[in-house]
């Protein structure tokens, strides 16, 4: 992927049209701060609500459609399932974007933010370990980079998520946890909401949150303006 390829360049409120990616890191390659700014955003709310009981509180073409992100749904959505159980997530699938990945787990570095995949793993996914488990009680975080410097990373469609589509788990105790989107928003740093990002929307629920880039390259800071962030909650289960 050119570097002109790369770099979004719709504005906030963009037509359907407009193309849409997020930052990634290749080895040797540029840095995009993107992730990076959503994820320290994140762990330093984590801190402030004391994050060791983060418990408590809380296949189609990519077209970069911003302006569908955080449409109401066009069918109703089914009532959450109870929740699960601990279990460590192994692999993330999205049937709608042929997504089927390994899922890593990652921890919070020495700024406080999640540590992204390895960036010799842009087919991966990052679950924030210290978190909650997907599928339990909560919110569930992953992260994941969109593209590198020669091809689409593993979140490089996440932004054409509508509510009403599925996401499933795979979990080390044989259990798939299956969600529901039900909401798909661009969260700009102006203005950028923790708690309307990362904070659980019931607080009864199993919830996940899929989390990458978007938004505008900012060529002065080398990084995207917004993250797209998708969430869903546990409608079911299967083996």
């Amino acid at each position: 992927m050119s570097e002109q390829d790369a770099r979004a360049t719709a504005p906030d409120t963009a037509p359907d049209s407009a193309p849409t990616t997020a930052p990634s890191v290749a080895p040797g390659g540029r840095l995009v701060t993107g992730i990076a700014w959503a994820v320290l955003l994140l762990g330093l709310w984590l801190w402030g609500r004391e994050a060791t009981d983060v418990r408590e509180g809380i296949s189609r073409p990519a077209t970069g459609d911003m302006a569908a992100a955080g449409r109401p749904p066009d069918v109703p959505l089914p009532p959450a399932h109870t929740p699960l159980g601990d279990a460590r997530p192994q692999r993330l699938d999205v049937p709608g974007l042929g997504i089927d990945a390994p899922v890593v787990a990652r921890g919070l570095d020495g700024k406080g933010a999640i540590e992204p995949p390895p960036f010799d793993q842009p087919g991966a996914v990052g679950w924030y370990a210290a978190g909650v488990t997907p599928g339990a009680v909560g919110t569930a975080l992953m992260v994941g980079h969109v593209d590198t410097e020669t091809r689409p990373a593993v979140f490089y469609e996440l932004s054409t998520l509508e509510p009403g589509e599925t996401i499933r788990v795979v979990r080390d105790d044989a259990e798939v946890a299956e969600f529901t989107v039900d909401d798909v928003q661009v969260l700009t740093r102006d203005g950028f909401d923790a708690q309307q990002a990362y904070g659980p929307r019931d607080s009864e629920r199993a919830e996940l949150r899929l989390i990458t880039c978007g938004g505008t390259f900012d060529r002065a800071t080398a990084g995207y303006t917004a993250n797209v962030v998708v969430s869903a909650y546990l409608t079911g289960t299967a083996s």
